[in-house]
């Protein structure tokens, strides 16, 4: 069995309003030394080992389902996952 890593984030060039808000709380917390914050989404996936082309599958359900492709990017990292 495989578990994925998948990290999504709005894309560099997209407002985070979400992010503008947490750094403006982190702040009045006195917290000045926050420079931005960016917020995102992070999934873990648990496949089955058996599946023929694991980074075409992933790659497939992030641009179909877990991401928004025209505002966010993503990421994954795979591990595979001994049975004991």
């Amino acid at each position: 069995m495989f578990k994925v890593k998948v990290f999504i984030t709005l894309r560099e060039s997209v407002l985070d309003p979400q992010g503008n808000a947490v750094k403006n709380a982190l702040h009045s917390m006195n917290f000045s030394e926050v420079q931005d914050v960016r917020i995102g989404k992070y999934m873990e996936l648990q496949i089955d080992k058996n599946v023929k082309d694991l980074d075409a599958s992933v790659k497939e359900m992030c641009e179909k389902l877990l991401a928004n492709i025209v505002i966010e990017d993503y990421r994954y990292e795979v591990e595979e996952v001994v049975a004991q």
